[in-house]
């Protein structure tokens, strides 16, 4: 990160994003950060995360949608971005089910814009956001990025495929630098409301039903939102040089020099749902009632990150337990929310 120019984070009043680019401003790097601050769930707290960054002289805000092409490009030129952290998606499985065009226009269209506006202004390294999502049916656990994924259970899933698709073309096709990084279950303080950590803890303090998808017994691979950052971090002068091809990937593209590279990014360690509840009891020393309820269309049973290709490379392991996490989270939701 040594060369003098600013680095974009899309999606910066999102939830990673935010924390991303807090994490780079505090080592003193220029950050522009852009986000179309919809609606799809409370923009309160996105101005919110914003208003944090603002107060950050080495910040820069745009509100765009990314898939406005002209919008972009014009972004692009005027700031010769160096890094591009590609964080802004339409995310959510269950609202993919009612709302897919959104899916569609902002993971597709709009990723596509990010690539041709990278290619275009040769940026040195795009990295995006990938999901567990991708995954979807596969059976063979922990998940490994060598494991072929031709079944997501959800069109967010599908979409986030098709971006890790879309960048190996534009790495082959036009030498783009790009890493994909599936996140696991991201978690912690401003995180996401449509999240099960969110809506659990936010229903048992008003003392609601929550209600337990799968009979509670989904596992999920948390993982701790500074150790998403510190991984993404990491990464980022790590400038892809081969990649290596297995399973569904293209078998005679082993030994061609392409800049792309695909890693999970998770703790490592599933837990059972109903194991988060007990943690948030705890937490917040009360009891709740749980409707169990059946597991919903696009739901995965579980996800298990295989982080061994990461953790040789970089030297990186997750350091938050999910006790201490949760425990982190809860306090911040009582100190944002005054409770």
């Amino acid at each position: 990160m040594s060369e003098n120019k600013p680095i974009l984070v899309t999606g910066s009043a999102g939830f990673i994003g935010f924390h991303l680019a807090s994490r780079l401003l505090r080592e003193g790097q220029f950050i522009v950060g852009l986000d179309d601050l919809n609606s799809y769930y409370d923009t309160t707290l996105k101005q919110a995360r914003l208003a944090q960054l603002q107060n950050h002289p080495n910040f820069k805000f745009i509100r765009q949608d990314i898939a406005d092409d002209k919008e972009m490009e014009a972004i692009f030129q005027k700031h010769s971005f160096g890094i591009v952290l590609h964080m802004a998606a339409q995310v959510g499985v269950r609202y993919s089910l009612t709302n897919p065009r959104a899916y569609i226009h902002s993971n597709i269209r709009g990723f596509m814009n990010i690539l041709e506006c990278c290619r275009h202004t040769r940026v040195r390294h795009l990295i995006y956001a990938s999901s567990s999502s991708v995954y979807g049916a596969n059976r063979k656990i922990p998940f490994s990025v060598c494991d072929p994924v031709p079944h997501p259970v959800s069109l967010y899933g599908a979409t986030k495929r098709a971006n890790e698709l879309m960048a190996y073309s534009y790495a082959d096709t036009y030498g783009l630098f790009s890493t994909g990084l599936r996140f696991f279950t991201v978690y912690g303080p401003w995180g996401r409301p449509d999240m099960a950590l969110f809506l659990f803890t936010k229903a048992i303090l008003e003392g609601k039903p929550i209600d337990v998808f799968n009979y509670g017994r989904m596992q999920r691979d948390f993982t701790y939102i500074d150790d998403i950052v510190e991984g993404v971090l990491r990464i980022i002068d790590a400038v892809p040089k081969k990649v290596a091809v297995s399973g569904e990937e293209m078998s005679d593209s082993a030994d061609k020099s392409i800049p792309y590279r695909l890693y999970n990014l998770g703790y490592g360690k599933p837990v059972e749902l109903n194991r988060i509840i007990e943690m948030l009891e705890d937490c917040l020393d009360r009891k709740t009632e749980k409707r169990m309820l059946a597991l919903q269309p696009g739901d995965m049973q579980s996800t298990y990150a295989d982080m061994a290709d990461f953790r040789n490379e970089f030297n990186f392991q997750p350091e938050i337990q999910i006790e201490d996490g949760v425990r982190k989270f809860v306090t911040w939701f009582r100190s944002y929310y005054k409770i």
